[in-house]
């Protein structure tokens, strides 16, 4: 029987698991992490074995989680539930270089993940899991892209998935996302701090697997953007990696895994990671600013929908990672971060609004010299440009009120004759 290098580990009192059995908490109410072994795998891994599984025709060492199984989750090859996830482009722009003020910027675009967003990575981790403790219900509450890739990893392992989403405040391209996928979607009427409670609560009383943040094999999935990243610059650790921050277990994934590779010696520094908030939806600033603890916000205010969350669950293993980066929050409004979906659009790539909050953080650490303009950035976009229509089409029809003040690409109508076309043709700057 292969020997077991993992273990769950409470943050707060070191208390220790074994992961047999559904489990998202200490006794003492911390969060777990998966710690491995690393000194079991020092000195036994290494990037070229990485390397060569990126171009296999197994799509499991093909994955852009499972090809860094060993510090991921090692487990049998038919146990994986993988759709081939990552393998997600990085992009260079010198139109949004410009932008922010930078000689040169890199993008990587985790919105190319199967159902359009980083969220594929953590799921198919999450529901590996699941399928290696029996289970044969998933569930989560979410705003719309954790339901997508919950679903769509749900029905490749053949289980029941759950989602609930806040009413009102979802996407409707990932909500018929959820639906197409074969997921029971309900709808609450409340905001999402508050389902997350009652969807935990429910889960545990249901004896259904919960796929929120504080399932910790989720972080191991998402941790590999990390990974992958390195691997797409050749090992080289830029000087920032920049994510978006909403509930916060990105930033938590990625630092953890470049503390990981770190440990191993397969890389010799670490980047600093900045979180970016929206301004509406900001207490992990508020509090990084201030030293002290998050404190839940009672109402959020942003467009940006997948950051909208006032009580984020994992700004404790984000802070814990900020700290072992040398990294830092900044804040953005809603008018930063349409101006950057603008330039990340426009530029061809395009992203959803939450996912530009990298971009405008980006700018603003630019403008204020925290970020220097001949640095190696990497920004991270979290989201495809298809999963926010409405903000497209609304900002372009005018719809966004003051938000929408800026350069507009409207619908243009014209007649059924070639006069009426030509003359539409000649006008277009």
């Amino acid at each position: 029987m292969r020997k077991r290098t993992w273990k769950l580990v409470c943050m707060e009192c070191r208390a220790e698991y074994s992961g047999t059995s559904p489990r998202y908490r200490c006794e003492c109410g911390g969060m777990l992490d998966v710690i491995h072994d690393i000194h079991a795998h020092r000195g036994h891994l290494d990037v070229k074995k990485w390397n060569d599984r990126r171009y296999s025709h197994n799509e499991t060492d093909r994955s852009g989680v499972w090809r860094f199984r060993e510090i991921v989750l090692p487990v049998h090859y038919e146990m994986v539930v993988t759709r081939c996830e990552g393998n997600t482009n990085l992009y260079g722009s010198p139109r949004i270089a410009r932008f922010t003020g930078m000689d040169n910027i890199l993008l990587k675009h985790e919105g190319e993940n199967p159902t359009g967003s980083f969220k594929d990575r953590g799921m198919s981790a999450g529901l590996t899991a699941a399928k290696m403790l029996g289970m044969t219900q998933v569930a989560c509450a979410s705003t719309g892209n954790s339901a997508a890739a919950m679903a769509s990893y749900a029905a490749t392992a053949g289980m029941q998935a759950i989602v609930f989403v806040p009413e009102g405040t979802v996407a409707m391209g990932k909500l018929h996302q959820s639906l197409a996928y074969g997921a029971r979607t309900i709808q609450i009427p409340c905001d999402f701090d508050r389902l997350l409670r009652l969807v935990e609560d429910a889960c545990l009383a249901g004896g259904v697997y919960l796929l929120n943040s504080m399932n910790p094999f989720r972080f191991e999935g998402e941790k590999t953007i990390g990974y992958e990243l390195l691997q797409d610059l050749g090992w080289q650790v830029p000087d920032w990696v920049v994510v978006p921050g909403g509930n916060l277990g990105h930033s938590a994934a990625l630092a953890k895994g470049f503390r990981e590779l770190y440990d191993l010696r397969l890389i010799g520094r670490m980047p600093r990671i900045a979180v970016i908030q929206a301004a509406g939806a900001n207490p992990f600033y508020t509090a990084f600013r201030s030293r002290n603890p998050v404190a839940p916000l009672a109402k959020v205010s942003t467009f940006a929908a997948a950051i909208a969350v006032g009580n984020p669950y994992s700004w404790k293993k984000s802070l814990r990672g900020l700290k072992d980066t040398d990294g830092l929050v900044e804040e953005v409004s809603d008018r930063e971060i349409l101006d950057a979906k603008l330039a990340v659009d426009a530029a061809g790539i395009g992203a959803e609004s939450a996912s530009c909050a990298t971009v405008a953080g980006i700018r603003k650490l630019v403008d204020s010299g925290t970020i220097k303009k001949g640095e190696l950035v990497c920004g991270i976009l979290t989201g495809h440009l298809l999963k926010d229509l409405d903000t497209v089409i609304n900002y372009h029809q005018g719809r966004l009120g003051e938000l929408s003040a800026g350069h507009v690409n409207p619908l243009l109508r014209a007649a059924a004759d070639t006069d009426s076309i030509l003359e539409i043709i000649r006008n277009v700057d």
